[in-house]
């Protein structure tokens, strides 16, 4: 395939680039089988934000290791679920970085919206796009740290650079003085976007699977992972008009790694007017920040406060996130590897941790990175999560949302009066910034396995995640674990006998 006109080797779903749109209403039960036509590795399927309530073995959560074995080819797996929530989010590929190379597509869960609107423009999926497959950037990562991206796409294509081959995605026939909602997802491996309309300002409702009190801006800044609903109102003059995914560039004194793009600056798209001839717009953009931190303005919808008094200072639970010649046994092929609290995630394929649970086996390998949660169910748990190195991580957590009680970047916490228990910002990711600190907390309402990790994909690949098992005891009468043994059995058989040697069907960095 070619989605900027530069053909490479591809991993597509059902043909297309992105995957087709799963597209379901609030509290449906969702049934979906993912069949593996690839002739020679394994697959998974991760439904990104899903809470997955007393579902956990159908979160696809590091398919290698954490709630199930991978599927093999020639086999498939059927995922059900119930939508709990409402709004937009993705889905891809957990089984190393195979997202990066096509894996992936959008999810709308319909629901009410906190402002009216008169059509639905659906997702608008932006990622970097590399000419390498995952597998060999990941190994250029591993080694060298991670490479240039070779460009942008938005809703999967774009030109190339020079405009030379490709195609800019077309919005077109847009009503004057209509409204508008837009799904903006950030799919990418490396790179963070800060969006814009020129002209335009985006009313946003919402954030992740969270409704929020709107407010309107010019850009947003959405890392890897995230997502936002907007609403757009088409009030300027008939046109055609540039919509822009550019990679901010901070000042070194504030933070590195927002991720480096070859064709920064020409991630493209074209918003056009009804009655104005389809044409490269020459239009002019806002003045962008240039930062990697998170929006600020969100206030959630339905409100919820965090009891202040749980949080007991300055004994909070801490991780502490290290980077690359850090650690002081880092795994083949280092230096590049990250860590958390000194422990780099290495999971095995073929033991996933919802296995031990269920044969009750707690000989965990150090490198499963296991964290038992063990407290009541609905009682709170908090972690301040802190960053020694000059680079922000995108912090995902799998089958919860958390609630963001404070974030700040090259500085210490040092005092809890900082914090915001009233009605703070839930999400399921959020910016660890740079030589700073994130400080979340959720509540212990949904037993399983469930990975928390950077959503920078060659940094994940590198260690930095971990996992938390969850009210292990009310696992087993509270989530079905009946798929894991016959899917591990499929992969084992397959892998011992059946797989023919390559060197990505083998694990060569975390597993995840």
């Amino acid at each position: 395939m070619a989605p900027d006109g530069t053909p490479r080797w591809m991993l597509v779903i059902n043909g297309s680039y992105p995957g087709p749109t799963i597209t379901a209403n609030w509290g449906d039960t969702l049934e979906i089988t993912v069949v593996n036509e690839m002739e020679n590795d394994g697959v998974s399927m991760h439904w990104h934000g899903i809470y997955q309530k007393n579902t956990n073995a159908m979160d696809g959560d590091s398919v290698n290791g954490v709630t199930e074995c991978p599927i093999p080819p020639r086999s498939s797996k059927t995922y059900k679920f119930v939508a709990t929530q409402h709004g937009t989010s993705w889905y891809h590929s957990h089984h190393a970085a195979q997202y990066g190379d096509g894996i992936l597509g959008s999810v709308v869960i319909n629901g009410p919206a906190a402002l009216d609107y008169d059509y639905d423009l659906g997702p608008m999926p932006i990622t970097d796009f590399y000419y390498q497959s995952s597998y060999e950037a990941g190994l250029m990562s591993v080694k060298n740290g991670p490479p240039d991206a070779d460009n942008g796409l938005i809703n999967g294509t774009n030109m190339n650079h020079g405009e030379t081959a490709g195609c800019y995605n077309n919005v077109t026939a847009l009503v004057p003085g209509a409204k508008y909602r837009l799904r903006l997802i950030n799919m990418s491996v490396d790179n963070h976007f800060r969006v814009t309309l020129d002209n335009h300002e985006f009313a946003v409702i919402a954030t992740d699977f969270v409704a929020i009190q709107p407010y309107t801006t010019r850009s947003l800044f959405i890392a890897i992972g995230q997502r936002y609903d907007v609403i757009i109102t088409m009030d300027q003059k008939i046109d055609n008009y540039w919509f822009r995914a550019i990679i901010p560039k901070p000042p070194t004194t504030e933070a590195t790694g927002c991720g480096e793009n070859l064709n920064n600056g020409s991630i493209k798209a074209i918003f056009n007017y009804q009655g104005a001839s389809l044409a490269h717009p020459n239009s002019e953009s806002y003045d962008l920040p240039q930062s990697c931190l998170d929006e600020t303005d969100l206030v959630p919808w339905n409100e919820k406060a965090v009891p202040e008094e749980k949080f007991i200072w300055p004994i909070a639970q801490e991780m502490i996130v290290t980077g690359p010649g850090s650690h002081t046994n880092p795994p083949a092929p280092a230096p590049f590897t990250w860590s958390i609290n000194n422990t780099f995630m290495k999971v095995e394929w073929d033991n996933p941790t919802l296995q031990f649970v269920q044969q009750g086996n707690t000989s965990y390998n150090p490198h499963q990175s296991i964290i038992e949660l063990s407290g009541a169910a609905n009682s709170w748990t908090f972690w301040i999560i802190v960053n020694a190195a000059p680079i922000p991580h995108p912090i995902h957590l799998h089958g919860h949302d958390f609630h963001i009680l404070g974030q700040k970047a090259h500085c210490n916490f040092t005092d809890k009066s900082e914090l915001n228990f009233v009605n703070p910002p839930r999400r399921d990711v959020a910016m660890l910034p740079a030589a700073g600190y994130l400080v979340i907390g959720f509540v212990l309402d949904n037993p399983g396995a469930w990975l928390l990790h950077c959503h920078i994909a060659w940094h994940v690949g590198e260690g930095l995640a971990l996992q938390f098992l969850e009210r292990k005891s009310d696992i087993l009468t509270q989530v079905d674990l009946s798929p894991v043994a016959p899917g591990c059995d499929a992969w084992n058989y397959w892998f011992e006998h059946e797989r023919t040697h390559e060197p990505w069907n083998v694990e060569f960095d975390s597993g995840i």
